[in-house]
């Protein structure tokens, strides 16, 4: 489960057994989590996060997009 990203306190990870679904990114912060798809970036799943929350994170995702899905080319070739 490498954490490829951390900002404003949410930690970005992969899991390694979800290599065989499209490009996504996991996201924890204070014990909500998420699921975000990268291309084209969309909510997958939510435990907790409130909307103001869920734009925030979609926010960083797309500032780092190349960066994450970079790292993912990486974890999961």
């Amino acid at each position: 489960m490498p954490t490829v990203l951390r900002v404003k306190g949410y930690q970005f990870y992969f899991v390694s057994f979800d290599c065989r679904e499209p490009h996504h990114v996991h996201v924890d912060k204070d014990g909500n989590t998420a699921k975000f798809w990268l291309n084209p970036i969309a909510l997958a799943k939510n435990g907790g996060f409130r909307p103001v929350e869920l734009r925030e994170i979609e926010r960083i995702i797309q500032e780092d997009l190349v960066d994450l899905i970079a790292a993912w080319n990486a974890c999961c070739p």
